[in-house]
């Protein structure tokens, strides 16, 4: 009874995440009126950070303790790009992306004020730069597709037998489909840009 006990506790109140995950990120995919239509913003990572300097991304990071995927996306937009969270309307939540490094990748709709925009000020440390491209452009250049083979690679002593399976069992592949776009010298490319070929896409 006590273990029954234990996992009504545990389950009671659980948010289901991805099994075996290590971490969860939020970005803030941010709308920007602008007089051609609408935009979307994005950031150029900082040339002095240790991992992906100078790559285009959505502004956004790791989640903390606690933290929905809005809060932590507003954070860390106001942190990196000096966009009062008030100053944004969020949208609701696009599909996430579950990495094969093992985490959730967990976009937010948003919409900047004219304000918010006009505050727009990136922190030198995390943010070389901060550029917007039209949703239109998007809409109408197909990306270049590359797609890459995830293999399974099997220790040599796995157990076949005992687990009662052949030698030559059939792992399962998998792919991942990367697509670039080039906009005025940026490439938006990899998680960034499936991102945006998600909330681009024509719904039905």
């Amino acid at each position: 009874m006590r273990d029954l006990e234990h996992l009504r506790r545990r389950y009671a109140d659980h948010v289901p995440g991805l099994l075996g995950a290590r971490h969860s990120y939020a970005v803030l995919c941010l709308l920007v009126e602008r007089p051609d239509g609408l935009h979307l913003l994005f950031e150029v990572r900082s040339a002095a950070l240790h991992r992906q300097p100078g790559e285009v991304c959505f502004p956004g990071g790791r989640m903390e303790a606690g933290e929905t995927p809005e809060q932590c996306a507003l954070r860390e937009t106001e942190e990196e790009l000096a966009i009062p969270r008030q100053e944004v309307e969020v949208l609701g939540r696009p599909d996430f992306i579950c990495n094969q490094a093992g985490f959730l990748m967990q976009p937010v709709l948003g919409l900047v004020s004219a304000a918010g925009f006009a505050a727009v000020a990136p922190s030198p440390a995390e943010v070389g730069e901060a550029f917007t491209v039209p949703l239109a452009f998007f809409r109408e250049t197909a990306p270049e597709q590359y797609v890459y083979a995830l293999q399974p690679d099997v220790p040599g002593d796995f157990p076949y037998e005992t687990v009662g399976i052949p030698a030559d069992y059939r792992w399962a592949r998998g792919r991942v489909e990367v697509p670039i776009w080039y906009w005025q010298g940026h490439a938006v490319w990899g998680m960034t840009a499936r991102l945006t070929q998600d909330i681009v896409r024509p719904r039905k």
